[in-house]
């Protein structure tokens, strides 16, 4: 079921809090605004209003013994690609890139954000159909930009239905399946990345792909691998051209 409201702070936010008191949330169903007043990506950064985008929420609900929580990102990330692909089979270089984003020649079209309380993971994702939000530094676009019209609503039921199917998988712990689909979509390997993370600060490499936990790896100058768990991520061509440039910043992360 997807419920929608005309204005919210946050989807994730409001799904966040009834986790939190002892609610229920149930799978499938999504909770979808038409403007946000407080929405957020990662790291804390802000993503308001959108209207005409798809933003919107939905829950997992986690078993004993399942597949790595963190993977369901990339599930998601998974299922918004195949959502944006069977409304726009013609769009070129579309593309994931690791944790959580989708890019059209660099530029972020869509993020999605996880939240979890307890048991439950709230999945927050936000993809920009009609506007591009600006943040400083950073490359956006949005599909109606790209050529490709598409209603917020239309969006929402493709999208859904995605993600009902990849997470039906997931739970069944087909992973290594969902993993290779990931893959097949997302940046070329040897795409040069700049990753600020906490143990080794700013370091750059080559993408060398995910492992089975859904971890990114990177081929660093001297062949070594080194395994990225979380970390602001940019794409290395994009950051020079960005310096060069006043062009707008990236797409929210999430809802």
């Amino acid at each position: 079921m997807i419920s929608t409201v005309d204005q919210i702070p946050s989807t994730n936010a409001a799904l966040v809090a009834r986790a939190g008191g002892g609610d229920r949330l149930l799978e499938g169903d999504w909770l979808v605004a038409d403007r946000q007043a407080a929405g957020r990506g990662r790291a804390g950064r802000a993503w308001s209003d959108g209207a005409g985008n798809f933003m919107g929420s939905t829950a997992v609900s986690l078993a004993a013994h399942e597949t790595a929580p963190q993977t369901l990102a990339l599930v998601a990330g998974l299922s918004v690609h195949e959502a944006i692909m069977a409304h726009a089979p013609t769009l070129a270089n579309c593309a994931l890139k690791w944790p959580n984003d989708v890019l059209v020649d660099g530029a972020k079209l869509a993020g999605v954000l996880l939240e979890r309380v307890g048991n439950t993971v709230v999945v927050g994702i936000g993809v920009n159909l009609v506007q591009a939000p600006d943040v400083p530094g950073r490359a956006t676009t949005s599909l109606a930009r790209l050529g490709h019209a598409i209603a917020r609503d239309d969006f929402a039921t493709t999208l859904a239905a995605c993600w009902q199917s990849n997470l039906a998988a997931w739970h069944r712990g087909e992973w290594p399946q969902l993993r290779v689909a990931w893959e097949g979509r997302a940046l070329a390997r040897g795409t040069l990345m700049s990753v600020n993370e906490s143990t080794h600060g700013v370091v750059m490499g080559g993408f060398a792909g995910i492992d089975p936990d859904g971890v990114a790896q990177l081929r660093m100058a001297d062949g070594r691998l080194l395994a990225i768990h979380a970390g602001d991520v940019d794409l290395v061509g994009m950051i020079d051209a960005q310096e060069d440039s006043a062009g707008p910043g990236p797409a929210g992360e999430s809802a």
